[in-house]
C-alpha cells in the first residue's frame, strides 16, 4: 500500500492523482445531488464554441457529457502513469534520461486517457443521444420510385430508400388531377408532400429529378 502511494504521489502520476480527487469529489456531490452531469457542458446549442465543438468531433468525443469524458480520462491516465511510475523505479535511471523517461510517461498517459475516454465515448453517445425512431412524417419531401403499374386515387405503391440505405414499400396515392395525366407508372418518379394518417398513404406527385421541378 505504502508503494502504491509513493506512486500516486510521485511525478507525473500525482498531476492525474489529483486530478483524480477532484473527480472522486465531483461525483460524490452527483450522487447527493448537488452537482449535475452537465455542469460544464453549460447551453450545449448556444455557448458552445465552433472550434471547441470541432476538436471534440475530431477526437469521436462529441455527444457525451464532459464530466463523463475527463472522468475515463483521468482514470485511465492516473493508472497508466501509476504503471509507469512503478515500472521505472524498478529500471533505475536517473539524471536526463530518467527525467527523459518521467516526461515519456506523462504523455503516454495522457494519450491512453484520450484514447479510453474515446472507446468509452461510442456506446455513451447511444444513451444520451438515442437514436430517433424513424417516423412516417420524416419520408414527407423525399423521392420515391412508383412499384405499382399506376397510382391512383385509391391505389399505388412505391419504394423508397431510408437514410441508413434500407428500402421500404409504402402505400402512396395521387389526386384525380395528377393520375388524369397518367404520368405515375412502374419505373416513375414521384415527390412524397402529404402523408394521410387515417388512411396511413403518402400522397404524391409526378417530378423530374433531374430538373428539380414538379411536372
Amino acid at each position: 500500500m505504502g508503494g502504491l502511494l509513493d506512486a500516486a504521489l510521485s511525478f507525473p502520476a500525482v498531476v492525474f492523482t489529483f486530478a483524480l480527487l477532484v473527480i472522486l469529489a465531483y461525483w460524490v456531490l452527483v450522487l447527493v445531488g448537488g452537482a449535475a452531469l452537465d455542469m460544464l457542458d453549460g447551453d450545449a446549442d448556444v455557448d458552445a464554441s465552433p472550434d471547441d465543438t470541432g476538436i471534440l468531433k475530431s477526437l469521436g468525443l462529441e455527444g457525451v457529457p464532459l464530466t463523463i469524458l475527463l472522468s475515463l480520462f483521468v482514470l485511465a491516465a492516473w493508472f497508466a502513469s501509476i504503471v509507469g511510475v512503478v515500472v521505472l523505479d524498478s529500471l533505475d535511471l536517473g539524471g536526463l534520461v530518467g527525467g527523459l523517461a518521467l516526461l515519456g510517461i506523462l504523455l503516454a498517459a495522457a494519450l491512453l486517457g484520450v484514447v479510453v475516454a474515446r472507446l468509452g465515448a461510442a456506446p455513451l453517445r447511444r444513451i444520451f443521444h438515442p437514436t430517433a425512431a424513424p417516423s412516417r412524417s420524416d419520408f414527407v419531401g423525399k423521392l420515391c420510385v412508383v412499384r405499382t403499374s399506376t397510382v391512383a386515387p385509391d391505389f399505388g405503391q412505391a419504394e423508397i430508400t431510408s437514410k441508413d440505405g434500407s428500402a421500404a414499400l409504402i402505400q402512396v396515392r395521387q389526386t384525380a388531377e395528377h393520375a388524369a395525366g397518367g404520368e405515375l407508372r412502374s419505373g416513375s418518379t414521384a415527390l412524397i408532400y402529404e402523408y394521410d394518417s387515417d388512411g396511413e398513404f403518402f400522397w404524391v406527385c409526378p417530378v423530374d429529378p433531374s430538373l428539380g421541378y414538379y411536372t
